[in-house]
């Protein structure tokens, strides 16, 4: 039959709504990557041992198991304990954590390489243990980890295609929705490949400014 890009255009609006969805859920899901990487780092590290501990079973199972299986028993699962997640929120949750398991283990080695006179330091001016751990290692550590940083964030924008199993209208499922009404599966998983793309240089730049300014901050 060959190829007929001339259905797409009809579709744009839905491929459009994917993309805003599918940005949304990544963002999101990165800010809880991000904060979540930095408390489950000082947990592991600081906090006493029978916090420890369970920290250690959640993160075997966030580090073992697929991400897809995570959605299902976020989305799923919790529904059978009486916890009903709207899709989005069990998306943006099941990334999140995903992530901020593999965020915090980047974060706890770059506070064990912190300097152990800037937490002395800190504590000679006054600051308490979690005053310093705040404002003076835990911004260090975090400095040195924002180019790995930004790599999970960039195969966090990749999986997030996977939410589209729970029922949450991003890119991918967009496009299937359009494969359904047109039976043009590679001319729309074309074109979502390509806004995948765009999405994708648009993080790139916003890590590199990031980056440079850290840079230009020392």
């Amino acid at each position: 039959m060959g190829l007929d890009f001339s259905v797409v255009p009809g579709f744009f609006d839905i491929l459009l709504l994917g993309a805003l969805w599918t940005i949304a859920i990544t963002v999101a899901a990165a800010l809880l990557s991000f904060f979540g990487g930095i408390f489950f780092a000082v947990i592991a590290l600081y906090a006493p041992w029978f916090v420890r501990l369970p920290f250690r079973a959640f993160e075997w199972l966030f580090m073992g198991t697929p991400l897809l299986l995570q959605l299902f028993l976020i989305y799923f699962g919790l529904v059978q304990v009486g916890i009903d997640l709207p899709a989005f929120v069990a998306g943006v949750i099941g990334l999140g954590l995903h992530f901020a398991v593999y965020n915090s283990e980047l974060i706890q080695t770059a506070i064990v390489a912190v300097d152990r006179g800037q937490m002395e330091a800190a504590r000679t001016l006054g600051l308490s243990r979690g005053q310093a751990l705040r404002k003076v290692v835990v911004p260090q550590a975090v400095r040195d980890v924002i180019p790995p940083i930004g790599n999970n964030m960039i195969a966090l924008l990749k999986d997030s295609a996977l939410v589209s199993v729970i029922g949450v209208s991003e890119l991918t499922l967009s496009a299937q929705r359009a494969i359904g009404a047109t039976y043009r599966p590679f001319e729309f998983y074309l074109a979502a490949a390509a806004v995948y793309y765009v999405i994708n240089l648009g993080m790139e730049a916003v890590m590199r400014r990031i980056e440079r300014r850290i840079r230009l901050s020392r």
